[in-house]
């Protein structure tokens, strides 16, 4: 669909093999989005793949520090979704923050945060603080936010609550076993 963002999944090394891995979720349920597995990315080719349309690449992360420079969110270019490339970090907390460290690229991006932060429904990761959601949960948010369409992605969390639940049967099978 026409109107819909891109997104730009950067996916730790440590994610792409787990079991629990919602960025590869996300990547399949999403026809407009991309993978590239790495902790350090090669700034040429991080930009050629930030600098192909659309045209305006914000980074899905909380917004930085007050001593942090972070280039402003230019909410005129928001207005059409699908000029709008997602970048998302699927990692751990402290492993995203490790990305963002060391690719300088990824801290040029201005800082799409989330407005509305749901409840997390990934009872199968422990979440260290309040609204920290899985990559998936995170980037469905920030979809519905971005493409003014709180419904569009529900189909999608209804499926990975549906995940998730199967995942959590499993563990309690194999607890009682």
């Amino acid at each position: 669909m026409a109107h819909e963002a891109e997104v730009l999944i950067l996916q730790h090394p440590m994610e792409a093999g787990h079991a629990k891995n919602t960025g590869r979720l996300l990547h399949l349920s999403l026809p407009r989005s991309r993978v590239l597995v790495g902790e350090t990315f090669e700034e040429s080719g991080l930009h050629a793949a930030m600098s192909e349309t659309p045209a305006y690449t914000v980074l899905l992360y909380p917004p930085a520090r007050q001593d942090d420079e972070e280039p402003a969110l230019d909410l005129e270019q928001l207005k059409d979704p699908s000029q709008v490339r997602l970048v998302v970090l699927d990692a751990t907390w402290r492993k995203s923050r490790k990305m963002l460290h060391l690719n300088p690229l990824l801290r040029q991006l201005p800082r799409l945060s989330l407005e509305d932060v749901p409840a997390s429904n990934y009872l199968i990761r422990k979440a260290h603080k309040p609204g920290q959601l899985s990559t998936l949960e995170a980037t469905c948010a920030a979809l519905a936010q971005l493409e003014r369409d709180a419904d569009k992605y529900q189909p999608l969390l209804q499926a990975f609550d549906g995940f998730v639940a199967r995942q959590l049967a499993l563990q309690s099978g194999f607890q009682s076993a």
